[in-house]
């Protein structure tokens, strides 16, 4: 038997590869003249030597085309044949956890116990904010079962497209009001149910964040879901976190949730300083009395409750109907330092990014939580 690199090109050739519907040759996935080696003793077997260059190192298809390679040759050309394939990328592989985001300077997690306290409104605005005051910023929206960014941003139909950056090929983030953002809500049909398994949502969410082109940024904000779950430890799990600001309402079954989130900050496996907690809807102003307060959620609640866990209050944000609106038309508050609510937002930015300087002076840089196997 004498084996000779067309045997071995007619053998890919009856391999289809499930990412292009076309067989490995066709594909162009043999990136060099099949190597072959003769036996230099009786009895030794022919040696045969393939490189395939997939399209990237995470591609679903890979192990199972490199083993239908293998089993195509050992086919046409005898069992006996020693086979090594050797794999290639045209898009270089993610960096590794610990090495990513290595342009961004601060990390900060806006999060609450509990949802509907305003979450998300909070981290918009904050967002803006910060890059009305000069900073570079990025926003992640990670809540991937109730995406809410593209609608507060007015940017619905916008669709994300990838650009290629250092031999990545890279999600490019939408721009608004001069910050960088992404959501899954770009990617899934707003009217449809996002109906995934905890390990599907991790895996986007990990997306969004290491195989898209952050750039540089000073803050980048991360909008996560209510609670304490998967998504929660998988942002722990792969950024080091700067620091998390916990949004509350003053009602105490609003509290009784944020203590939960400071306490899951807290915890001694994961020590994510807590920047401050923001008190939403602290109370309702009528547009046609502005000196008015009426505490309808209940007065000052977030703020004993900062003296009680010995954390700044960095905002009290009124309930107006114009944030609600100015959500759902797409323009937030904090696009305007006109009003009584716009300008709480920018003294909220401004006290983020004192008590971020604060926290990187005196404090270590956080450790990204590990993960326990077995």
């Amino acid at each position: 038997m004498t084996l000779y690199p067309k045997l071995i090109m007619e053998a890919l050739a009856t391999v289809t590869y499930a990412g292009t519907k076309k067989n490995l040759v066709e594909s162009g996935m043999v990136a060099d003249t099949p190597a072959i080696a003769a036996p230099v003793a009786e009895g030794e077997p022919w040696k045969v030597k393939v490189v395939l260059e997939f399209p990237r190192d995470t591609d679903p298809f890979l192990k199972s085309t490199v083993k239908a390679a293998e089993a195509a040759i050992k086919y046409h050309c005898g069992k006996d044949v020693e086979v090594e394939i050797k794999t290639e990328f045209k898009s270089k592989p993610r960096p590794e956890v610990g090495k990513l985001l290595p342009q961004v300077k601060n990390i900060i997690a806006v999060s609450s116990g509990k949802g509907g306290v305003g979450k998300s409104t909070v981290s918009a605005n904050l967002a803006i904010a910060l890059a009305r005051l000069g900073y570079k910023v990025g926003l992640l929206d990670c809540d991937i079962f109730g995406p809410s960014m593209p609608k507060m941003f007015h940017v619905e139909d916008e669709r994300p497209y990838a650009v290629h950056v250092d031999g990545r090929d890279l999600i490019c983030p939408i721009e608004a009001y001069g910050i960088k953002m992404l959501s899954i809500g770009f990617f899934v049909s707003p009217d449809t149910a996002t109906l995934w398994r905890g390990g599907m949502a991790t895996n986007a969410l990990k997306q969004l964040i290491a195989d898209a082109d952050w750039g540089e940024l000073d803050y980048f904000i991360l909008d996560t879901p209510p609670g304490t779950s998967d998504i929660h430890l998988t942002l722990l799990q792969t950024l080091a976190i700067t620091g998390a600001i916990i949004v509350s309402t003053p009602q105490q079954v609003a509290l009784a949730d944020a203590r939960k989130g400071i306490d899951m900050y807290r915890n001694e496996k994961v020590n994510v300083p807590i920047l401050g907690l923001v008190e939403n809807m602290a109370w309702f102003t009528p547009a046609e009395l502005p000196e008015n307060r009426y505490y309808i959620f209940g007065k000052e609640g977030c703020k004993q409750l900062a003296e009680e866990m010995n954390v700044p209050l960095l905002a009290q944000i009124p309930l107006v109907q114009s944030i609600c609106e100015s959500g759902d038309s797409g323009e937030p508050a904090a696009t305007s330092s006109e009003t009584a609510t716009g300008l709480a937002f920018i003294n909220l930015a401004q006290a983020v990014v004192t008590v971020v300087n604060k926290r990187n002076r005196e404090l270590p840089k956080t450790n990204i939580v590990g993960v326990k196997k077995g």
